[in-house]
This record gives C-alpha cells, structure tokens and sequence, in this order.
C-alpha cells in the first residue's frame, strides 16, 4: 500500500514537470516568433478627417488597441477614438507639428505613461523654417517622446504638453541622474514653448 502510494505522488509530480516543461517551451517558442504578423484592427482614412485633434488626410493609417477577436486587420469604418494606438500618414505625406514635418505618432507603450511619440521626416523640413526647437530635435536625430495632460490631444497643443519625455535613445528623462540630459531635454522643452501655435 505504501509503495503504490509513492508511485502515485511519483507520477503526479512527474506529471507536473512534464506539464511546466510543456508550458515553458510554448512561451519560449512564442518569443522567438520574429516575423508575427500584428493583428491590430486599423483603418485607412477615405477623406480628411480630425482624430487626436489632428486634421489627417485621406489615406492615414489609424491603428487601434485589439478590443476584442473579431476586431483585427483592416476595418470599414472608424473605431473608438479612445483605442487609437498609432497614426501614420502615407509615404511622402507629412503634417506640420511644432514646426516639423512628421510622418507619424505612437501612443507611448507604456500605460502608465500618458503621452505619445512623434516622428520627424526632417529632410522635408524648409530651410527657412528651421527654429532653435527644430535643431535640437534633429540634433538627436531620432523620435520625440511627449508627455501630456489630455492624452485625446495630440496636435502641438502647448498647453496640454507636459513635458519631454524622450529624444531618441540618448536623451531619456528616466535617466535622472544624468545631468546633461536632463539639461538637453529641458532646453529642448524651453524651445518648444516658444514656437508659435
């Protein structure tokens, strides 16, 4: 009776590996998936319209938050603006923000942080049009993180800007200890507020 009871728990534990081990290799293999497709629900502008509080024209690429199974790929009508995770303009078309020529904005990955990303296409960017603001974010060379107050607002609203939160790797505002960048973001900010709205 003994023995049989220890061949069951033997078997159970066993069991139990076999099941974790099975668990970790599914995990393992679905991290090492380069290429997924993302299934994000998206739709394409057919005119010009205002999401964000930016006017977009026709042909932008609105990508959202998957809410629910069906909702994946491309969509036949607008989703919840709440839900809009990217916009992207189509190539060769840009709109003006802060001065600069962008070709899209990504809401920041990161849920706790309320604000998105910008990014420039600075060879469209006209000589004349170059500002203390332009260069220093072309000095980074790379996106713009922003920080907001109304995260339904992403049009060069200065008085829904936080703050710069980011510009490209180099220049982070999580790095606090680092005083140069904490000092380039801050110039950078100072710069921004001064561009007309």
């Amino acid at each position: 009776m003994k023995g049989k009871t220890i061949f069951i728990i033997i078997s159970i534990i066993i069991l139990l590996l076999i099941g974790c081990f099975y668990a970790y290799i599914n995990a393992l293999g679905s991290m090492w998936v380069l290429n997924k497709p993302d299934e994000s629900p998206y739709f394409v502008t057919t005119k010009s319209i205002i999401i964000k509080n930016i006017p977009l024209p026709k042909g932008t690429k609105i990508t959202y938050k998957k809410r629910y199974f069906w909702e994946k790929h491309k969509q036949n009508k607008l989703l919840n603006e709440e839900n809009v995770t990217d916009i992207s303009f189509m190539e060769g078309i840009t709109i003006d923000w802060g001065g600069v020529p962008i070709t899209s904005i990504h809401k920041f990955f990161n849920s706790e942080m309320k604000g998105f990303s910008v990014y420039a296409d600075f060879d469209k960017l006209n000589k004349n049009n170059k500002t203390q603001f332009s260069n220093l974010w072309f000095s980074c060379n790379n996106n713009l993180g922003i920080t907001v107050e109304n995260t339904n607002d992403w049009s060069f609203n200065k008085k829904n800007i936080l703050d710069i939160e980011s510009c490209g790797v180099n220049n982070q505002r999580y790095f606090k200890e680092d005083k140069n960048q904490q000092r380039f973001l801050d110039e950078l900010y100072s710069q921004l507020m001064k561009i007309k709205d």
